[in-house]
Order: C-alpha cells, then sequence, then structure tokens
C-alpha cells in the first residue's frame, strides 16, 4: 500500500499494520460492506475491477459514490501499468500441479496445470476428461516437491460424474490416507447454470474464511448451458451468458491464485469431409477464455492421446497417457 492511501486520500483512512477492508473506501460504511458481501464480494480487488453501475446497484448507493470508491481501491491496489521485469516478478507465486504424467506435464510447460489459469480438456465419453480431473483433485494435496500444491479442491459437478470411491482408489495408489484426501475435497452438484454460476460466490466466501483452496474443477464446464438454450434463436443469449462466467472463473483464479480445470463436451461438425470432425462446444468464447487447451481421445492399447491445441507460451504438440487404479500416468508406469 502507498503511503498516500495510508495518509488517507480520496477519504481513505486505514490503520496502520492492518490489511485494507471494505469499510475502509470512501462511502462504504458497514451496511454497504454487508450487501457487498452478500453479493460475494469480500476484498478490494472484487470490487475494483467493478463498473460504477454495477456497484452502484449491487450496493444500493449512487454512481458518484460508486467511481469514488472504485477509484480508491484501485489506488490501494496500484492496478496502473508495471514494467515487463515487474510483471515476471507478479508471476513468481504462480503454483503447479502434477497431472501424474510426466508426458503431459511436459506437454503442459514441464510441471503440469498452474495456477492463475484456466485449462480446458475436451473429449468423447472415455477419453479420460473427468479422470484427469479426479486425479488433479488427489494430487492437488501433495507438498510442492511432490508436485502438488498442499491446498484443496472444490468439484463443481454438473453431470454426476463424481465418485468418492474412485478418489479413495487414486489417493490409496498414491500411498495416501483416502480418507483425508476425500475430507478435503469440497464437492457441489449444480443443477442447473444459474446454480453453477451462484457457486463461484460461495468459492470466494470458503477462501476468505481460510480454506487453502488452489484447485477449481468443473465437470462439465457446458452441459447446463448447452441443454438450456437449445437452438440458433438463444444462441447469442447462451454465448453471452457463458462468456460472463468463465470471465469470472478467470479473475477467481487470478485473485486467488488457484488453478481451474474445466472439462467440454464436444459435437461433430457435420461440414468437416476429411480428417476429425470433433469440435468443442462453445465456440470461440471457450477457445479465447481458455489458458491451456487439450484435446482428449482414445488411442490404441486401451491408451489415451492429449494433443495441446492453444496455449499463450507453448507449441502444439501431443503426449501418450493412461488412465489406471493410480489415475492418469505414464505408459512405462
Amino acid at each position: 500500500m502507498t503511503k498516500k492511501a495510508e495518509e488517507g486520500e480520496d477519504g481513505v483512512v486505514i490503520k496502520d499494520g492492518k490489511e485494507p477492508q471494505l469499510t475502509d473506501l470512501p462511502g462504504i460504511g458497514p451496511a454497504v460492506a454487508a450487501k457487498l458481501e452478500a453479493a460475494g464480494i469480500y476484498d478490494l480487488m472484487s470490487l475494483a475491477v467493478m463498473s460504477p453501475a454495477s456497484l452502484a446497484n449491487t450496493a444500493g448507493v449512487g454512481e458518484a459514490v460508486a467511481r469514488k470508491a472504485i477509484q480508491a481501491s484501485r489506488k490501494m491496489l496500484d492496478l496502473g501499468f508495471v514494467d515487463g521485469i515487474e510483471f515476471a516478478k507478479k508471476r513468481e507465486d504462480i503454483e503447479n500441479i502434477t497431472t501424474g504424467s510426466k508426458n503431459m506435464d511436459n506437454l503442459l510447460g514441464g510441471r503440469g496445470v498452474e495456477t492463475k489459469s484456466l485449462t480446458e480438456a475436451y473429449g468423447a465419453f472415455g477419453s479420460g476428461k473427468t479422470q484427469l480431473g479426479l486425479t488433479l483433485a488427489v494430487r492437488v494435496q501433495l507438498p510442492p516437491e511432490n508436485g502438488g500444491a498442499n491446498g484443496k479442491c472444490v468439484f463443481i459437478d454438473t453431470e454426476g460424474t463424481f465418485r468418492p470411491s474412485r478418489i479413495k482408489q487414486i489417493a490409496e495408489g498414491l500411498g495416501a490416507n483416502s480418507e483425508k484426501v476425500l475430507k478435503n475435497i469440497f464437492v457441489a452438484r449444480a443443477f442447473n447454470s444459474d446454480h453453477q454460476i451462484l457457486l463461484l460466490d460461495k468459492i470466494s466466501e470458503m477462501i476468505k474464511n481460510g480454506e487453502p483452496i488452489k484447485l477449481m474443477i468443473i465437470d462439465s464446464l457446458t452441459a447446463h448451458f448447452r441443454a438450456e438454450f437449445t437452438g440458433r434463436g438463444e444462441l447469442a443469449d447462451r454465448q453471452h451468458k457463458l462468456n460472463k462466467y468463465l470471465h469470472s472463473l478467470i479473475s477467481l483464479a487470478e485473485k486467488h491464485n488457484l488453478a481451474v480445470y474445466v472439462t467440454n463436451q464436444v459435437m461433430a461438425n457435420p461440414a468437416m469431409m476429411f480428417g476429425d470432425p470433433t469440435v468443442a462446444v462453445g465456440g470461440n468464447i471457450v477457445g479465447h477464455a481458455s489458458t491451456y487447451r487439450l484435446y482428449l481421445r482414445r488411442g490404441k492399447q486401451g491408451s489415451r492421446v492429449a494433443k495441446l491445441i492453444d496455449s499463450p507460451n507453448l507449441p502444439d504438440n501431443e503426449c501418450v497417457f493412461f488412465v489406471t487404479e493410480k489415475g492418469v500416468i505414464d505408459g512405462d508406469e
């Protein structure tokens, strides 16, 4: 925090040595802060990225008050430009979670799935999407030297695919306490797209209450959106709602330094005469939002193939992995 902010610039009042709270902002009293927390806004970062109109509507204050509070929070958080060296330092706190397969870890840059990013895996049924998610849910709990992040996992289940028995099987395969592993995974069954969206607020609340969540899994991302918005007439509404949801996911990952892993359904492109007709549901909206995009498919002799379709810093490549009692592993294991 800057010295100016401590001295009370723009009406900000900060007590020495204390983390700034919503009530430290001008125009945000305890009653307004309670309204914001009820809407899932618990910290300055959540408020700083809002628009004045959105904050005014949520908090029940005027737009002038909302604008002043947003400006004050941005100054306190120093949300301006930084040079490349400073930005590189900010990325030093990124953690990685191993997939269990060295081949796939290398495909993703060498250390697996990273925090502050959204990793999407799409493919036909039986391609290993859910199994990769369940493996990550167990391995995130490992210490960093073993490829984990010493964290807990949140699993949003939209298709009824979460199986505690499978988690126990993977944990026992790694020599871990299966009951303890299962206790560190928080599962919520989302019954429609609105419920799926509202669960994000609950995750922020859990982190605020001290839960060391380092991984969020959504299996699958598009199932409810696909079922609820049918036909071309509703396509624009579906994509708009999905786009807002994806931006909320990315914001959550950045703000709390956690990894987001989502599975996605596929469909066949009837216009494709030659080659693989499989395409991911969600179109360019999902494609642009994903930091790392994997296409999973069945391979020969019980293997699975993961192909890196998109990444900001890695070349397109593919690797072979297997799904066993231990979860996702390499063939030589």
